[in-house]
């Protein structure tokens, strides 16, 4: 697991790899996976991450919620 960040409205980004399959994980401030996305390979899974990250930093705990619909 790769922990790429977390922010002020608590919520977090991992990216995991396991037998050349990588998912990119949204974690709430507790730890707990809200949400996952299956990538083809480690540059997208970077790609996605980055963005969700840049979400996390620019939204609100709410707006963000509700942007990815958790």
């Amino acid at each position: 697991m790769i922990s790429v960040g977390s922010s002020e409205n608590g919520f977090g980004v991992e990216l995991h790899e396991h037998d050349s399959v990588w998912r990119v994980a949204i974690v709430d401030p507790s730890g707990v996976v809200l949400s996952e996305r299956t990538c083809r390979d480690q540059p997208e899974a970077r790609t996605y991450a980055s963005t969700v990250r840049q979400h996390i930093y620019w939204l609100s705990a709410d707006r963000f919620r509700e942007y990815y619909r958790l």
